[in-house]
């Protein structure tokens, strides 16, 4: 078995930043063609052209594509542009995710069903339209064990309670249904899906947790292992769930958290 992924095609959702630009990255360095999906926005374009030329510059191959992930016309307009471009799809790495923290009481639908819609209908979409062309498509061996390969990116959160983010809390919970729930039904056709499960990063959708060094020290506290996370540690962990070298592992989530998660229920969830 190898990690080369030279004749695979991988997309991965918001990777304009954060985690999905580091998985990008290192899917690029594995060999396979990566499409960077960002959401239409001009800033979100000029970050994932960024990162289409630092992939590009070390010999890598990327394509940016702006899809909003919780739209089901855009999301089925990106599944046909990458399969009319490259002829097929591998790899789906399923990781646009968004936070819109409210007191409970104060929480809007608004900033509920944003959440849902990007966090967990979006992974729903993508899923589905990685499936239906993983199907389509068929084996081939020689390309890679698997049919086709999901990794969605959830959170501690998803067994972490997390009080003033019980939107987000419940994307994540839901998602772990969902990946289990789907990896049981397609595994028949030799499609795996699995998930990571990040604890503290260092991206920018909580940046005040650990931009200063107060609010660092105070993070560092809540993990055993005593330090907060780069998104280079859950991309490392991504390109091996999605290479020959996991082939067996199939519906399985893996926390990448220095330990935060082995005391889920600590005051206020972090």
């Amino acid at each position: 078995m190898t990690n080369d992924m030279s004749k695979q095609v991988a997309i991965v959702t918001g990777a304009s930043s954060g985690i999905g630009r580091s998985a990008a990255k290192a899917l690029a360095k594995a060999g396979a063609t990566v499409v960077i999906n960002y959401p239409p926005l001009i800033a979100a374009a000029e970050k994932a052209g960024v990162v289409v030329d630092e992939i590009t510059a070390l010999g890598g191959r990327a394509f940016a594509v702006a899809a909003d992930v919780s739209d089901e016309e855009q999301v089925e307009s990106m599944m046909k542009q990458v399969v009319d471009r490259f002829g097929t799809l591998h790899i789906l790495v399923s990781n646009a995710g968004i936070e819109r923290p409210a007191a409970f009481q104060d929480m809007t639908l608004a900033q509920w069903r944003e959440v849902l819609d990007v966090n967990l209908t979006g992974a729903f979409l993508c899923a589905r339209g990685a499936v239906r062309e993983f199907i389509r498509r068929g084996p081939d061996p020689e390309v890679s064990r698997a049919t086709g390969k999901i990794v969605f990116t959830s959170s501690v959160h998803e067994v972490i309670p997390w009080a003033f983010q019980a939107n987000y809390a419940a994307s994540k919970g839901g998602m772990a249904m969902l990946m289990k729930s789907l990896a049981q039904e397609v595994a028949p056709f030799g499609i795996r899906v699995n998930s990571v499960a990040p604890g503290a990063v260092t991206t920018s959708i909580n940046t005040e947790a650990w931009a200063t060094a107060e609010s660092r020290a105070d993070l560092n506290r809540l993990i055993p292992y005593g330090r907060i996370g780069d998104p280079e540690d859950i991309a490392r962990a991504i390109v091996w769930l999605v290479s020959d070298e996991s082939d067996y592992v199939v519906g399985s989530r893996l926390f990448i958290d220095g330990g935060m998660a082995l005391y889920p229920a600590f005051r206020g969830g972090g």
